[in-house]
């Protein structure tokens, strides 16, 4: 097996369940465990900020690890932090506990990105680095669309389903063992990384698409259920039609490279905020609902490998840094973005609170892979692998 299609395999199955099962899928059954603990608008929106505050400190943590100790071993410590996690997630008792369990599921995302990203740039060739990483990262629509037939396989018994999904992140944990190299990148790799343009204007773009994304991630089972009165099934179906859309992020490297960043970055900045309306905003039917999370989906992990493209142009010396930037600038605005969609859902009814988050998602395309300035002065050659425009 060639070390492309290896670590691909490897980094899917670890980004799905990572991404789909320990961090997203809480949205999915936020309504059952909200009516099981009690939670309420309000505290489902800090728990969601929470897992994304436990992401932030991780992703950070795990760029820095990944230089020092190397790929493997953080890769296998990110599927044994979403097993931790999740398996608390099922067995909490309380609010509080289940919110620890949450910030512990959500920090495995975090650590799984920068190591994939470092082990893709270690063992597979210039040309197909683009490609496997889109595709690894489209590993987070796989479990998202697995989470909803198991959700409605099992009939809204959420406790049950993160303990299966627990089980799944310890078979990734050892697979990652097997397989991953322990690449730890660049010997003189360490420090900040330098605040040039394109960096700059990335951390600005991917906070702005990270706040607007929480309307569907952290609210999205309840935006349908309460709007549209969707119990278990709708919500179970609405989630995979979300992961199921975000398949197509896996074609993300490969539309930048014939495209351009900021076309494919305008792109699906738009097809996200027409996809919070279509779900979130209450008037549309059924069908279109559904459509609109597919769209979500698709643009969502799209985005995101825009912005795994793009940071990993930005510093090319330091592959796990620059996907490290973007992703967790995303998740800073998620943190941002869950709590004060929950206090303005709490505090209206929801149309508000949608239109300013889809109204959110648009301004992020206010921001460049590279400005003018900057392609007119630089223009790399064809086959670099160092193109922004």
């Amino acid at each position: 097996m060639s070390p492309a299609l290896r670590i691909g395999a490897i980094g899917f199955g670890l980004i799905a369940v990572c991404y789909g099962f320990a961090r997203f899928a809480f949205g999915l059954f936020l309504p059952q465990i909200d009516s099981d603990l009690g939670l309420g608008p309000s505290l489902s929106g800090i728990i969601s900020g929470g897992s994304f505050a436990g992401y932030c400190i991780a992703i950070v943590a795990s760029a820095v690890l990944t230089e020092r100790i190397g790929a493997r071993a953080v890769a296998v410590g990110a599927a044994i932090a979403a097993a931790a996690g999740m398996a608390g997630i099922a067995l909490a008792p309380s609010p509080l506990i289940l919110a620890i369990a949450v910030v512990v599921a959500g920090s495995s995302t975090g650590l799984a990105s920068p190591p994939m990203a470092a082990a893709v740039a270690a063992a597979v060739r210039k040309s197909r680095q683009d490609h496997t990483n889109t595709v690894i990262n489209a590993g987070t629509s796989a479990g998202v669309a697995l989470s909803g037939p198991i959700a409605l396989a099992i009939a809204g018994q959420w406790r049950l389903a993160f303990g299966a999904f627990a089980t799944v992140a310890v078979v990734l944990a050892l697979a990652a063992a097997v397989s991953l190299p322990a690449s730890r990148g660049e010997q003189n790799a360490g420090g900040l990384p330098p605040m040039n343009g394109p960096v700059v204007r990335l951390i600005s773009a991917s906070f702005l698409m990270g706040a607007a994304s929480t309307a569907l991630w952290s609210f999205g089972g309840q935006l349908v259920s309460q709007q549209l009165g969707w119990g278990p099934t709708g919500t179970g179906i609405l989630w995979t039609c979300i992961g199921a859309g975000g398949i197509a992020g896996a074609w993300a490297g490969t539309l930048v490279g014939r495209f351009g960043l900021d076309p494919v970055h305008w792109t699906f900045l738009g097809l996200m905020s027409a996809s919070i309306i279509a779900v979130g905003s209450g008037i549309a039917a059924p069908a279109l609902a559904l459509i609109g999370g597919a769209l979500f989906g698709a643009a969502y992990v799209m985005l995101t490998g825009v912005y795994l493209v793009w940071g990993t142009h930005a510093l090319p010396d330091r592959p796990a840094t620059g996907l490290m930037i973007g992703f967790l600038t995303i998740a800073v605005g998620q943190t941002a973005g869950a709590p004060l969609f929950g206090f303005m859902m709490a505090g209206t009814d929801a149309g508000p609170a949608v239109t300013c988050f889809a109204v959110v998602a648009l301004f992020a395309g206010a921001f460049r892979a590279r400005s003018a300035t900057e392609s007119a002065v630089a223009q790399p050659s064809k086959g670099t692998g160092k193109r922004f425009d």
